[in-house]
C-alpha cells in the first residue's frame, strides 16, 4: 500500500517541497512542532529506516545535512535537531526541527498553524539557502 509520503513523491498530493534528488525528497511538515520543521524521506518506500540499502541510507543522511544547514540559515534557531521515530507513517523518514532548547523536539507539543502563503514563503526561503 502506498504511504502518504509515496503519494507526495509521486506528486499525487501537494506538498511544500524544498528539494529532491534521485534518492530523497524534503518537504515541510504541514503540522509542524516548530517553524521550519521539515521531513526528509527516501523515495524508495521502506518502512524501517535501518532496512534501507546502504547507499540510500548514506544518500539520505548527506541530503539531510544539506537541508538542515539551509534551515539553520533560514529560521531563527540555535540548532536544527534531528529525530527518527518511524511509527507514525509506514515510510522511513527523518524530522528536522529548528531548536531553541533540547525540549523543542516534543511531538506532544501543540502544532503550529500556518497559512498556505506562510508555508510557501518558508519553503522558498529554505530553498534559496541550499548550497
Amino acid at each position: 500500500m502506498s504511504s502518504i509520503f509515496q503519494k507526495i513523491i509521486e506528486k499525487k498530493i501537494p506538498a511544500y517541497i524544498i528539494a529532491e534528488n534521485d534518492f530523497c525528497i524534503a518537504f515541510l511538515d504541514i503540522h509542524p512542532i516548530a517553524l521550519g520543521h521539515t521531513l526528509i524521506v527516501p523515495k524508495k518506500q521502506t518502512d524501517y529506516l535501518f532496512d534501507l540499502d546502504d547507499h540510500i541510507f548514506v544518500a539520505l543522511h548527506v541530503f539531510t545535512k544539506k537541508i538542515a544547514l539551509a534551515i539553520d540559515y533560514s529560521v531563527d534557531c540555535l540548532r536544527v535537531g534531528m529525530a527518527v521515530v518511524g511509527l507514525e507513517v509506514p515510510h522511513a523518514h527523518i524530522h528536522l526541527v529548528p531548536l531553541q532548547s533540547a525540549y523543542d523536539i516534543d511531538f506532544k507539543k501543540q502544532r503550529l498553524c500556518l497559512s498556505s502563503v506562510a508555508f510557501e514563503k518558508l519553503a522558498q526561503k529554505i530553498k534559496k539557502n541550499i548550497t
